[in-house]
């Protein structure tokens, strides 16, 4: 591998690990405060119980993302000082004011989690709303310097000097309501996927007549709802998203569907796999002007295909799949939820099936997958791009070389961290099982008793 190959590789590969850490640290926080909602308005323990060891999983999974995210921050800097000069100049508001996002988070998970005997649930509820809101601030700040990335303003260049700096301008830039809207409703939908697949793995061992049966049935009915109604929101705005390709990125969405030729009432090619030589996608499902209507609203919109461009300048076609994946994944996991709901809700079901809970345990890691799919086809398919039309990859990374062996040391300590994430979570809830709090619940805080 070339050097800025390897160099594109080691922050691909951060932030894989990275994002998967910072979604959930968006979307189980969520879930928490929805938790304790649930328990303020019905005052059924489970909810409360839910809420608290949802908390810890929040504890140690931010024990990583904290030195995950640091070690993208300094990548950033050490791998691509061409990026982040513009970055500097330009778009450092996202990152001065995302400071003040964490520490609100912090703040108040801190008070949550050390001060949760000693205050009332609607302290409680109040705190998590500002750990909610803060996990959702410090997402979309970060988010939008992809967004700056994809359609960058505020600036001019003169001469190859950067001047006429409007930061403001630059923050706002023409993708940043989207791209912030996508990346809270996926991060909202992982986390309530994610505590669903827990809730359905967990039914799967235990009786129906247990008393924690009841609890998980109840943990992954409520997940399923916020899941379902996330995924569909997520889906309306990957519409929106895609009509803001067509405008400020069209090369890549015609690569993301595989669109050679320019034309009107053009095709969305479904599944398959682009082919460079036939310039068609072999094996795909096509809809006869679907993408016309999608970029546009209209079927006579005319979508620019890749051929208008130098072919230095096409994206990886690859990201026809990863594309695809991310859309077929959502789909089912919309599909998923309103069975449940008709299952459990019309059709008066108290248990679901073990097939129908295995599936429900898929939504979880297919979850995390389409984040992965969404954010490798989001950079990757800005090629040859860090800041579109502006500045080049190549002409944003380092000069340093011999950079093979610093990535396989990375790779060292992703396995590490990782590997001893999941046996912390595992070793802590065997530690801790279920029935501990179930029936040392019987007394709440402030005086409240639960029969």
């Amino acid at each position: 591998m070339t050097d800025i190959v390897i160099a594109r590789s080691m922050f691909g590969t951060t932030m894989a690990f990275h994002i998967i850490f910072a979604t959930l640290g968006v979307g189980i926080p969520f879930m928490i405060l929805l938790a304790e909602i649930m328990f303020l308005k019905t005052k059924n323990v489970d909810y409360s119980i839910m809420a608290k060891r949802w908390t810890k999983a929040k504890a140690v999974l931010l024990g990583i993302a904290i030195p995950s995210g640091t070690i993208a921050g300094v990548q950033l800097s050490l791998l691509w000082p061409g990026f982040m000069e513009v970055v500097g100049r330009v778009m450092a508001l996202p990152f001065q004011i995302e400071i003040y996002a964490f520490f609100i988070e912090a703040l108040f998970l801190s008070i949550y989690v050390y001060a949760y005997d000693r205050i009332s649930a609607k302290a409680r509820v109040i705190s998590l709303t500002l750990v909610t809101f803060g996990a959702l601030a410090s997402a979309i700040l970060i988010s939008n310097v992809h967004a700056f990335e994809g359609t960058p303003a505020g600036f001019n260049i003169v001469n190859g000097k950067i001047v006429d700096v409007d930061p403001w301008a630059a923050f706002f830039n023409p993708s940043f309501f989207v791209t912030a809207g996508h990346v809270a409703l996926t991060a909202l939908m992982t986390g309530a996927f994610v505590t669903a697949s827990v809730a359905a793995f967990k039914l799967l061992k235990l009786p129906f007549e247990s008393r924690q049966y009841q609890h998980h049935f109840k943990a992954l009915m409520l997940s399923l709802m916020v899941g379902g109604i996330f995924s569909l929101l997520s889906a309306i705005n990957g519409h929106e998203s895609a009509q803001y390709l067509h405008k400020y990125q069209p090369e890549k969405l015609a690569a993301a569907e595989g669109l050679f030729e320019t034309q009107s009432h053009a095709p969305l090619a479904i599944g398959g796999f682009t082919n460079r030589e036939t310039q068609e996608v072999d094996w795909a499902i096509e809809i006869p002007w679907a993408l016309s209507f999608l970029a546009g609203n209209s079927f006579d919109t005319v979508v620019k295909g890749l051929n208008d461009y130098p072919e230095e300048f096409w994206p990886p076609l690859f990201v026809h799949t990863l594309f695809n994946g991310m859309v077929a994944i959502g789909s089912f996991t919309i599909l998923l939820s309103m069975i449940g709901f008709v299952w459990n809700k019309i059709m008066k079901k108290d248990r679901f099936p073990k097939w129908m809970l295995w599936l429900f345990f898929s939504t979880g890691p297919l979850s995390i997958l389409s984040i992965e799919f969404g954010w490798i086809f989001a950079c990757t398919g800005r090629q040859p791009w860090t800041i579109y039309r502006i500045l080049s990859t190549a002409d944003s990374a380092t000069t340093q070389t011999n950079l093979g062996p610093l990535f396989a040391m990375f790779l060292a300590v992703y396995a590490i961290l990782g590997v001893s994430v999941v046996l912390v979570l595992y070793y802590y809830f065997k530690r801790h099982p279920l029935i501990n709090d179930i029936e040392g619940k019987s007394q709440e805080p402030n005086g409240l008793t639960i029969h």
